[in-house]
């Protein structure tokens, strides 16, 4: 199944001369996310992880499903204020600026490996970002998954050498 024809591009947004990959349109057809799921399983079932870890929002339309699939648990990444019980958080730089992402505190334990997933690998910020935060609880990066990377940003340079995969490059 080709993923892309399901991937809307909405340009000018969120400002002039910025293309924005909608996923809306492959989380509407119940085939084309079940395979989307179903693939990340495939690829990413060789990453040794006893969790998953994800970024608001998006990252968890992707996460929570692939961590049932492989029957390991979730961690919800989010931003700051956003979690109800103590929290660890790390701030990172973004093509617009800078944010944050923090994490319950005793979501990841010391050396437990971890597999990250987001919609797209787009300058590598959140990502980096991500990475970050997991190994400040102690936890071990173990992989990154992605729906779609934008090639043309670079963002790799900032995965610090973590093996990582996507299904669709942009």
């Amino acid at each position: 199944m080709d993923l892309r024809k399901y991937i809307r591009d909405v340009p000018n947004f969120p400002k002039e001369g910025i293309v924005y990959f909608d996923i809306t349109p492959l989380l509407a057809d119940p085939a084309a996310f079940q395979y989307t799921i179903d693939m990340m399983a495939e690829k990413f079932s060789d990453y040794k992880a006893d969790k998953i870890a994800a970024a608001e929002a998006r990252g968890f339309i992707f996460g929570a499903p692939l961590a049932y699939k492989l029957g390991i648990g979730f961690v919800p990444i989010r931003k700051p204020g956003k979690l109800p019980y103590d929290t660890v958080s790390v701030s990172y730089d973004l093509e617009y600026g800078s944010d944050s992402l923090s994490m319950h505190v005793d979501a990841v334990s010391a050396g437990e490996d971890v597999l990250l997933i987001d919609d797209v690998l787009a300058t590598g910020g959140t990502a980096e970002g991500m990475i970050k935060l997991v190994e400040k609880a102690g936890g071990i990066v173990s992989g990154i998954g992605f729906l779609t990377e934008l090639g043309f940003l670079n963002g790799q340079s900032k995965l610090n050498g973590v093996p990582n995969c996507h299904l669709v490059t942009l």
